[in-house]
């Protein structure tokens, strides 16, 4: 398929595919059967990337990126999708990503020498602190009830988090809190850089959850109990913490569509290898009709994603919020990806729920796309919000009323 990418886009696809299937592939093989993958192994993968020029192409090369537009990277972002070492290896990993960006946009140049350039070297792990347990902030942000106040030169924050990912390895969070309890939430709060090591900061336990094991992650439920920062850890602008983190949502959700539509295809050239080779009632697999039109559905699905994220992000390149294909693109690519890599683990059987193939990693991976990001309901509500903003009453000029 051709998705009319800049020559740019293209070498630099090339370029991550030839590093995925050189590199990063053979040492998932490696490591398949035997848990998480060591730290070195990340650090010697990244190093590999940058030898390959496809090392955190995001972000700007004064701060260690390459500098590459947005659009322009989004087929390298599929690439990296297709093994769960992929994206780490390539520094296009979340929650990283997303936290460089932001502090890209709209950190101070002393925020930015402090922490978006060892970010981007990997000498620091950052986390995003903004969902709560309930009754705070989840699905609906509005019930946000971390708080900041100022003290003197000093922000002193309180609250409970949870899910932050990453949080019990930071060096650094980004934390979500009320600055103006007066203001409607939306227009009254702030982002903070807040040191991991800082007093009050306690992580109470990393949360047991679904999900692959090749790479460690950790989710955090996380205390802050009267945690003082200096005033020039505020992130942004004062009251418009959620208008940053709409900056960084819409982005990331964009680069996780990417990222999961690259799995999922992963997950089909395998599922298409083993029924092209495997054998069963008097023919093999990749003959029976049932299959080809499932996989003709799932080729043709994951073809739209990647148009419909394209579209998205032409969108935001040109200014726009892009909000609702933004949501759209998050609901269809979640589903499609999940229900795709379903199929290929049904279809390579009892292969496909072993450690000998990456399927089972990616089948436990992919369920919580349809969550992290905002859950399905959360983007239909803002696509069934727009769609119903102008109704064509006049549709209905024949219809026979009482």
């Amino acid at each position: 398929m051709e998705y009319h990418d800049s020559s740019e886009a293209l070498e630099l696809r090339d370029r991550a595919r030839e590093f995925m299937n050189e590199v990063v592939v053979p040492t998932e093989r490696e490591y398949q059967r035997e848990g998480s993958v060591p730290d070195s192994v990340v650090a010697d993968l990244r190093e590999a990337a940058h030898e390959y020029g496809v090392y955190c192409p995001q972000i700007g090369e004064e701060w260690g990126g390459m500098g590459v537009a947005f659009r322009d990277v989004l087929p390298l972002f599929e690439e990296a999708g297709r093994s769960i070492l992929g994206a780490p290896a390539m520094r296009v990993d979340a929650p990283d990503e997303g936290n460089m960006h932001t502090i890209e946009l709209v950190g101070t140049e002393e925020q930015k020498e402090e922490y978006l350039r060892p970010l981007v070297a990997g000498d620091l792990v950052s986390a995003f602190s903004m969902t709560e347990p309930k009754q705070g902030a989840g699905s609906d942000p509005k019930m946000m009830r971390t708080r900041a106040e100022k003290d003197g030169d000093e922000w002193v924050i309180d609250g409970h988090k949870w899910w932050t990912t990453q949080g019990s390895e930071a060096d650094v969070l980004i934390v979500m809190a009320r600055t103006d309890m007066d203001a409607h939430p939306y227009a009254g709060t702030s982002l903070f850089l807040v040191p991991a090591d800082a007093d009050g900061v306690n992580v109470v336990r990393d949360i047991p959850h679904l999900g692959q094991g090749l790479i460690h992650e950790s989710h955090a439920e996380i205390e802050y109990d009267g945690v003082r920062i200096p005033e020039e850890n505020l992130l942004g602008e004062l009251n418009e913490g959620f208008t940053h983190a709409q900056q960084r949502l819409g982005p990331a959700r964009l680069t996780h569509c990417m990222r999961f539509t690259g799995m999922a295809t992963r997950a089909l050239d395998i599922a298409k290898a083993y029924m092209a080779d495997r054998e069963a009632f008097g023919s093999t697999l990749d003959e029976k009709q049932s299959l080809r039109f499932e996989v003709a559905d799932y080729e043709t699905r994951l073809h739209a994603t990647r148009t419909m994220v394209r579209h998205a992000a032409r969108e935001i390149t040109e200014g726009g919020e892009a909000r609702v294909p933004v949501s759209m693109c998050k609901v269809f690519a979640a589903n499609a990806a999940q229900e795709t890599i379903d199929f290929s683990l049904q279809a390579c059987g009892g292969a496909g729920i072993s450690r000998d193939l990456p399927i089972s990693d990616f089948y436990q991976a992919v369920r919580a796309f349809r969550l992290v990001d905002g859950a399905d309901e959360v983007h239909k509500r803002v696509i069934a919000r727009d769609a119903f903003e102008e109704v064509a009453e006049g549709e209905l000029a024949n219809l026979p009323e009482f």
